[in-house]
């Protein structure tokens, strides 16, 4: 038994999580893959904020190809989003606002300092965006992705362009951009133009029905330990059947979501990133491009304590779609987790891991990610 084998079982033996999957491996070499208990090594998980890597690469293969500048205003493609109004302060009333300085730009979204995003401390901003819908969540947005943006971007941002870090729905806003400016749902292109050139077949935004029995159930820990299921097997807003699918036939656009997927595809993500964007001698992502992707792209106003959890910046900072470790010993690994205790790292000298599990973020999530890393 391998030690990444032993230290999956100990930990669902101690309760982190009933099933765990894991990959590590480096850019030259096939992955060592294990699993315990009763996640299935084929299981098709919400990957949840994993997503923002992949959406990072979609959109970067964009910028190389002509198609987007990352310096571009949004207003072009997101008209919702061309002349934002801006808190005076971030605790003010939603009425005390000043013009935008400068338009939000696809680098904003790519970054994360659009304006927009989770608002962690009490304010009439975060009792708004609670009221109408847009506040984050563990569960897929209700609203849809035209609907979604127009509420947020009825809104003021919480600060100025490229000077606020607010989490997570620059992506979702970045997701719909990408639809735009392809004239097609996300997911056939995301399919076409970077996962199936990958392998990752069972990377997408809804497992089809065929294949639902793959989906876990998905748990959160309550305070005494215990395990609660908040999402089912093989049903729910992720399988095609009861969620719909990313068509242009008038079927929900999920553009503004999350995927699904498998260790196998995901593990072949990772092994591109840690050869340096390359997969199968094909150059998938612009070395240039997957450099800024990989270093701090985030500026020392935007880093202030209530923007993120309390000690982030102290050690990280945040590329494109991933944050980055800044200082000790790990200094330039990159990658990112996702809600449903899901992480991907990619060290700089090529090693990378990818862990999937099914439970809410906690404590034991954050020990099992922690000692994975250390392997």
């Amino acid at each position: 038994m391998s030690t990444l084998t032993e230290l999956l079982g100990r930990h669902v033996a101690e309760g982190t999580a009933p099933g765990i999957l894991a990959a590590l491996g480096s850019a030259d070499e096939a992955p060592e893959v294990a699993a315990a208990g009763d996640l299935a090594p084929d299981a098709v998980v919400r990957i949840q904020s994993m997503t923002k890597p992949v959406l990072a690469v979609a959109t970067l293969r964009l910028v190389a190809a002509g198609r987007l500048d990352l310096d571009e205003p949004v207003g072009r493609w997101l008209p919702e989003l061309a002349a934002p109004r801006v808190l005076r302060t971030p605790e003010g009333e939603l009425d005390d606002t000043v013009p935008a300085r400068g338009p939000v730009t696809v680098r904003h979204l790519l970054t994360n300092t659009s304006g927009y995003g989770m608002i962690l401390t009490p304010s009439p901003l975060q009792t708004a965006m609670a009221e109408r819908g847009i506040e984050a969540g563990p569960q897929p947005w209700a609203l849809p992705a035209d609907d979604w943006l127009s509420t947020l971007a009825g809104l003021p941002l919480v600060g100025q362009p490229g000077e606020v870090w607010r989490y997570h729905h620059s992506f979702g806003m970045l997701g719909i951009l990408l639809t735009r400016v392809l004239g097609r749902p996300l997911g056939e292109h995301l399919a076409e133009d970077l996962l199936t050139p990958l392998g990752m077949v069972d990377t997408a935004y809804l497992v089809p029905a065929e294949q639902a029995h793959r989906l876990p159930a998905a748990h959160r820990r309550e305070e005494d330990g215990t395990l609660v299921e908040v999402d089912p097997a093989s049903s729910g807003p992720f399988v095609a059947a009861s969620g719909g699918a990313d068509r242009a036939d008038g079927a929900p656009d999920l553009s503004h979501g999350e995927l699904v997927s498998t260790l196998h595809d995901y593990a072949a993500f990772a092994r591109m990133l840690a050869a340096g964007g390359v997969h199968d001698g094909r150059q998938m992502v612009d070395p240039g491009l997957l450099h800024l992707m990989r270093t701090d792209q985030v500026p020392a106003v935007a880093k202030t304590p209530d923007s993120f959890f309390p000690g982030f910046w102290d050690t990280s900072g945040w590329g494109f779609g991933v944050a980055v470790e800044t200082t000790g010993p790990h200094a330039g690994r990159y990658g990112w987790s996702g809600g449903l205790g899901t992480d991907v790292f990619v060290d700089p000298d090529g090693r990378y891991g990818v862990l999937l599990s099914q439970v809410e973020m906690g404590p034991p999530t954050f020990r099992l990610i922690a000692d994975l890393q250390q392997l």
